[in-house]
């Protein structure tokens, strides 16, 4: 009905995923740039001086921006992002 049950020994065997070595540089780069970009704009909001409530939903803008993009890079390395930049 569903077919013949396959042992360990009949399995096609997995490959390991492989990443070169420019492309772990060139996410570390990548890695760095925004993380800095991401980094002055936090700063910039402590050093503006928005109203509290103002304050704290841009913080938590950013904060959800840094990691839809974190997840976004990381999904990435899996061949699935969730959105394609071009």
């Amino acid at each position: 009905m569903y077919g013949p049950v396959q042992t360990g020994a009949e399995r096609a065997p997995r490959l390991p995923a492989m990443i070169s070595g420019s492309a772990i540089i060139a996410i570390v780069v990548q890695l760095v740039i925004v993380g800095l970009i991401f980094y002055v704009l936090w700063w910039a909001l402590g050093k503006i001086g928005l109203p509290e409530p103002f304050n704290k939903i841009c913080t938590v803008i950013l904060v959800l921006l840094c990691a839809l993009w974190l997840i976004n890079l990381l999904l990435g390395l899996g061949g699935h992002p969730l959105m394609r930049w071009g």
